[in-house]
């Protein structure tokens, strides 16, 4: 076989070498994809805390579930009767560079009773009691001090508990985004458990829900 021969030959090799370091400059540019941080609260009744969080910037998932306790993969109904130690929480999966820690706090704030020591608005016991999961040393330093400034802001011992982050149990399919759901029930109980006369008779404007 001729040189001339093998120069052809070559010919779609080097086309294909070239394609594939093309490839390769192409998806080592492609950009990172966000950066994800997790806030973990407490604030009663799931269904009530899911909706002041999505409408967040920045906020990527809401998800409601339960932690907090000693029981593995606990049901809804464990959680109710009180006995497992886990809380109706919440999971938000954020953007830090979108929104800040800070930002979340002040919003679950102004979404709970924090001088409710026995649950939250019409729903008591242990399982609605408020806490903030703390995930690392900087959200439980930012935890604390939010939580200093609410009991000054109300010359009032603050109940809410700030606890380490364990894990964290997604409850039941149907729970997930109740109030989208189920409109109409969730604002009839919300209504009913009084939930937004207290919290404008603590901060002032109810918050949108």
């Amino acid at each position: 076989m001729t040189g001339h021969s093998l120069d052809r030959l070559g010919e779609p090799m080097t086309r294909t070498l070239l394609t594939l370091a093309t490839l390769a400059l192409l998806l080592g540019a492609a950009p990172a994809p966000p950066p994800r941080a997790v806030a973990t609260f407490a604030g009663g009744c799931f269904w009530c805390m899911e909706p002041p969080f999505e409408r967040l910037k920045g906020v990527i998932t809401v998800t409601a579930g339960y932690t907090g306790g000693r029981v593995d993969k606990p049901t809804y109904e464990e959680v109710s009767d009180g006995y497992t130690g886990h809380r109706e929480s919440v999971e938000v999966v954020y953007d830090p560079r979108v929104i800040s820690y800070q930002q979340l706090l002040d919003v679950y704030w102004h979404n709970v009773d924090p001088l409710n020591n026995a649950g939250q608005f019409c729903d008591n016991g242990g399982q609605y009691r408020t806490a903030i999961f703390v995930h690392d040393a900087e959200q439980k330093r930012l935890a604390e001090a939010s939580k200093q400034a609410v009991g000054v802001k109300f010359h009032h011992d603050v109940y809410t508990d700030i606890l380490p982050a364990g894990r964290f149990y997604p409850a039941e399919e149907y729970h997930q985004d109740y109030y989208k759901k189920n409109p109409l029930r969730y604002k009839f109980y919300r209504f009913n458990c009084g939930r937004d006369r207290r919290l404008e008779t603590l901060w002032g404007a109810a918050p949108a829900h």
